[in-house]
């Protein structure tokens, strides 16, 4: 958008036309730089057609400009009724127009009046001012012939002298995902300034190119911040935390989106810790964040699963007076209390901001409401986006479908799956069909699970394999199982979980020569189990607990004394370990000793003696609850009257008074 002040001076710099001063001191003319609506741009035009006005191309150009350029609804229609009707549009009007729509959804259109602008001008005096945005708009519009006769018509005129055109040039081919025609075109350019190395820069970090990006960066002869916050950016993306930080640490000034870059790269990496630390040493060299510091802070906190540095976010957010409607805050808002188990704050929020909800706001509110197992809840808020008129993406319908396969709700499932197609007309996604894999598979119906796999109009993915073993584990299916282990290996050979699953099917039905061969090919290939981890915060420390008893020696004495009281206790109540949740081959004695030092167990215990009484237990685990740790926390929630949150690999757990949230179902 050009500020309509500003063009005056665009115009006479195009030296188009010879501008008579008593038509830019005109007051009609001077009306448009104070016009705000298309209303008073109608009463404008309606005095310009009376007094004839119209008739002048300055007068007119700058009644286009405005539509055009200004950004007012409407306005782009409006220039496109008024264009046909002006007799002797110049380069100025023409560019007015190609720049307008190439901003436009209707881009193409500045292809055409590029193209009419050729044949109906003398001479291409002013000619170049446009050539960037029909760059702009062949990119946009995935046009290649025509970008190609384009740049032709730049070569053949010159115009490749001009550092604007030659660097919307290589932009052009970038975007049409030409990265070697870009390469071209750079390596030629009579003069090269800094944009466009950071242009080829860019592209080459965008196609995935990181290690170009980095020869071309070092070959620079001068680095601006853009420079080093792409290659930052760049090497967070592509999982290169190490280089990101070698870089970052090498800046000699950084602005907020070099500490944004940096903080996103950790978080992108499953490595949160170091991401709020890098935000907090920010903050205290007086760096103020923005929009995107804040998604990604929220975003590590929620993967950490602990509220506490969540809520001081909350609060600066209110005492800067940032608005939760900015960028994505809300929605990151709802979602980190969300899957840090606060739900109801999560709903707060998303009532707080009622009148200004984005489709982010309600798609966070209903996966909050989905891994909480609230599955008819998160429904209702469906339907209040439907009775807002709200129209749902692809990520609504994972969300309500998550939703239903955590509640065990397989018609409403079905029913939602269609819906999207039918009434939305959205393709389903390979998420999609694992969500309906899921919901069917939990729900015992694994034929119809198999089915939704095979007509599936893609190959399944290793997670939709794994959802079908996961259910071939829960209800017995050892054919199916052995099936679904296949494929799932095959495409992800060092996936620990494929085999622990398969292996897992065998010993619910007692096939131990087939499970020591599983844990012998694990072997073979180099495979190591994830060990189950449960982490508890008390104090503002997370302390992390490993199947076993690894701990922090500060506290292991005092920990196992307690688990020792605890089991005692709950047996009294009528607890009895269920040894079917060792899968190994090992006397009973040893199956019970194994149990006991289940990493949540561990975490339970360490809870119970360091957090005040009536205080919530909140932990957080790397995998997925097995049923005897379920019944025994349902059990300590009862005896010990507290409240126990348990996030799991897949979703929530509250127990309170011996039950929990999910109904046993999970």
């Amino acid at each position: 958008m050009v500020p309509i002040s500003e063009l005056p001076t665009l115009y006479s710099s195009m030296a188009a036309v010879s501008v008579l001063p008593h038509f830019t001191a005109n007051p009609t003319v001077s009306l448009l730089e104070k016009c705000k609506s298309m209303s008073e741009l109608h009463q404008i035009h309606a005095h310009m057609i009376k007094t004839g006005l119209v008739h002048h191309t300055f007068a007119v150009s700058r009644l286009v400009a405005f539509c055009s350029l200004s950004g007012v609804c409407g306005g782009l229609d409006y220039a496109a009724s008024v264009f046909p009707r002006i007799q002797q549009p110049n380069c100025f009007i023409f560019f007015a127009m190609i720049k307008g729509f190439a901003d436009s959804a209707s881009s193409l259109n500045s292809i055409l009046l590029y193209s009419q602008m050729l044949s109906y001008l003398d001479e291409f005096d002013g000619v170049q001012f446009s050539i960037p945005s029909v760059l702009k708009a062949c990119g946009r519009s995935r046009a290649f012939g025509e970008a190609q006769q384009v740049h032709g018509h730049v070569l053949k005129t010159n115009f490749q002298y001009d550092p604007f055109v030659s660097n919307s040039v290589v932009r052009m081919y970038l975007d049409l995902g030409e990265v070697g025609m870009a390469r071209r075109v750079f390596d030629t350019m009579p003069c090269r300034d800094v944009v466009s190395w950071n242009s080829m820069i860019k592209g080459y970090v965008e196609a995935g190119e990181i290690d170009l990006a980095r020869a071309l960066f070092d070959e620079m002869p001068e680095k601006d911040l853009f420079s080093w916050n792409t290659m930052i950016d760049g090497y967070g993306k592509c999982g290169k935390c190490e280089h990101a930080q070698e870089l970052f640490q090498m800046m000699k000034h950084k602005d907020v989106v070099s500490w944004t870059a940096m903080i996103s790269g950790y978080v992108l990496n499953h490595r949160p810790k170091e991401g709020l630390v890098l935000f907090r040493e920010m903050l205290s060299l007086g760096i103020q964040p923005d929009a995107a510091t804040i998604v990604s802070v929220l975003s590590a906190i929620a993967d950490l699963g602990f509220v506490e540095e969540g809520k001081w976010v909350h609060a600066y957010l209110s005492t800067n007076k940032i608005r939760l409607d900015s960028g994505f805050i809300g929605s990151a808002l709802i979602d980190m209390y969300a899957k840090c188990g606060y739900i109801e704050d999560a709903y707060r929020i998303f009532k707080s901001i009622s009148h200004r909800r984005s489709i982010g706001d309600w798609n966070s509110m209903i996966s909050g409401l989905a891994i909480h197992g609230l599955g008819e809840e998160a429904l209702e808020i469906f339907n209040d986006m439907e009775r807002y008129d709200i129209k749902p993406n692809e990520i609504t319908f994972l969300g309500v479908l998550s939703a239903c396969s955590h509640g065990g709700l397989v018609q409403e499932g079905q029913y939602f799956f269609s819906l999207m197609q039918e009434s939305y007309k959205i393709v389903p996604g390979i998420q999609h069909y694992g969500c309906m894999v899921d919901l069917l598979g939990r729900a015992g119906h694994l034929q119809e699970a198999i089915n939704v796999l095979q007509e599936m109009p893609m190959e399944a993915d290793v997670l939709a394999w794994k959802a079908i073993l996961s259910a071939c584990v829960k209800h017995g299916h050892v054919a199916i199982g052995e099936h679904a282990a296949l494929h799932a290996i095959e495409l992800a050979p060092e996936d620990s979980s494929c085999y622990v699953l398969l292996s897992n099917v065998y010993a619910k039905a007692g096939k131990w020569d087939n499970v020591a061969k599983v844990r012998s090919m694990m072997r073979q290939r180099g495979v190591r189990k994830i060990p189950g981890c449960s982490s508890v915060l008390s104090n503002g420390v997370v302390h992390q607990f490993l199947v076993g008893m690894e701990m922090d020696m500060m506290y292991r004495g005092r920990v196992l004394l307690k688990l020792e009281e605890v089991i005692c206790r709950l047996k009294l109540e009528g607890y009895e370990p269920d040894l079917t949740q060792i899968l190994l081959d090992v006397e009973e004695e040893d199956k019970e000793n194994l149990l006991r030092v289940h990493s949540e167990k561990i975490a339970v215990a360490f809870g119970l003696i360091n957090m005040k009484q009536g205080a919530p237990i909140h932990i957080v685990k790397n995998l997925r609850f097995c049923s005897d740790c379920h019944s025994f926390i349902k059990l300590v929630s009862m005896v010990y009257n507290r409240k126990i949150i348990v996030r799991d690999q897949n979703r929530f757990h509250y127990f309170q008074n011996g039950s929990c949230s999910c109904k046993d179902y999970w």
